[in-house]
């Protein structure tokens, strides 16, 4: 074969891969597909709709001194979704226009100079429940003494990280895991369920009902996440650390960090797994996953102010195999989806100071099992030991000291 045909193959191999990475998020997902909650939604109240631009205030009503008078004990802030309206999505100063990493970049970024006290960054890849492994390496790193001064995430990495960044401890975030609760409330009903009630679901369109694609909104898995988080929490500006959720606008296609509002909607749009969820419309723009363009946000993390980069992905490695693993149904699809992940993130992962890369092979996207999250979070604990000393001495080389050094 002539080396012009062998480029043209090869070019439409990865065009072809390209696509499949959507389509590879809704088959993974197939076995356990969220339930359209559409039945439970709210009547979408006026703080629950994506077109307001300012917060609303959490003492202005009166629901908010009942839930305080009730509460007397406890923080008078933490209340549940129910209690309070819910805050607005982010306004359109606070979705930053970023681009896909090059190869090139890598070069650029580390040419650099570094300042006497450089800032670091924390990048959380998306893998749905391999992100278990996360939590076990924000752990180790902590116990390092290493603070961040800047976090990014995609897909399941801005759910771990947003909430780590709210003051979710780290022990809830893994407990969450274990017991299956984070992935349930992101699937909870069969699709066997879904596809038996469909046809009533289609009747609203019928009678002219104009929805975005999708089999479900993503509502419940929003105020799962919120639920128990303060007013101010809830806001990304108002994190602890700067923030932000990176998504993809379908509309022009371009990738988005979400950096300002409501931390809620952020992290339901960078998860918006496309064809199952629905998109999330924020502003003028409509969300979906991020991780079909920008799965490993490092060079977001950077754009954000971070001169020190530490890298966290959670996707299943590219390793070399054997022929007859490609006898299983699907399983050479599987093997496109991995090679396209693997040429997305590595672009990232080159940008990055640290990656550190845990081994979360045969780890399902959506696995609810008490095992698969064990699996993550000591492949973390694994990952962030072995990194850890090239860590340390590359931290210490621009002055940074940890607690171990």
């Amino acid at each position: 074969m002539c080396a012009g045909n062998r480029g043209i193959i090869l070019a439409r191999s990865k065009s072809f891969a390209s696509l499949l990475i959507a389509f590879s998020m809704a088959a993974a997902l197939c076995p356990a597909v969220l339930a359209d909650d559409a039945a439970n939604a709210d009547p979408k109240p006026e703080g629950d709709t994506p077109s307001a631009a300012t917060a609303t205030p959490c003492d202005s009503d009166k629901t908010n001194k009942k839930a305080k008078k009730e509460s007397s004990k406890k923080d008078s802030t933490l209340v549940t979704p129910e209690t309070i309206p819910v805050s607005t999505v982010p306004d359109e100063v606070g979705i930053v226009l970023t681009t896909v990493a090059e190869t090139h970049d890598a070069v650029a970024w580390k040419q650099k100079t570094m300042p006497a006290r450089p800032k670091i960054g924390l990048a959380l890849g998306g893998g749905g429940a391999r992100g278990a492994a996360h939590v076990a390496v924000i752990r180790a790193l902590e116990k390092e003494g290493i603070k961040f001064d800047y976090i990014a995430g995609t897909s399941i990495g801005a759910v771990v990280g947003g909430l780590y960044d709210a003051g979710v401890s780290l022990d809830d975030l893994e407990d969450e895991f274990e017991n299956g609760q984070l992935m349930k409330n992101f699937m909870t009903v069969s699709l066997a369920v879904r596809i038996a009630v469909s046809p009533v679901m289609l009747v609203p369109r019928l009678l002219g009902s104009k929805e975005y694609d999708g089999l479900y909104r993503g509502n419940k898995f929003r105020k799962y996440l919120i639920k128990g988080l303060s007013c101010h929490e809830r806001n990304i500006e108002d994190l602890k650390i700067p923030f932000a959720a990176v998504s993809l606008n379908l509309l022009d296609g371009n990738p988005y960090m979400i950096r300002k509002g409501n931390l809620g909607f952020a992290m339901q749009a960078s998860s918006a797994v496309p064809g199952l969820r629905k998109p999330v419309e924020i502003g003028s723009k409509l969300f979906c996953d991020g991780g079909v363009i920008c799965n490993l946000p490092v060079k977001q993390v950077r754009e954000m102010g971070a001169d020190f980069v530490i890298a966290v992905n959670v996707d299943q490695p590219f390793n070399v195999e054997k022929p007859q693993a490609f006898h299983k149904v699907g399983s050479v699809t599987q093997r496109m989806i991995t090679w396209d992940l693997f040429e997305m993130d590595q672009p990232q992962s080159d940008l990055a100071d640290i990656t550190i890369h845990p081994d979360t092979t045969n780890i399902s996207l959506i696995s609810t099992k008490k095992s698969d999250a064990r699996k993550g979070i000591e492949a973390g604990e694994k990952a962030a030991k072995e990194m850890m000393p090239l860590l340390r001495e590359k931290l210490k080389k621009f002055g940074m000291a940890t607690a171990s050094n």
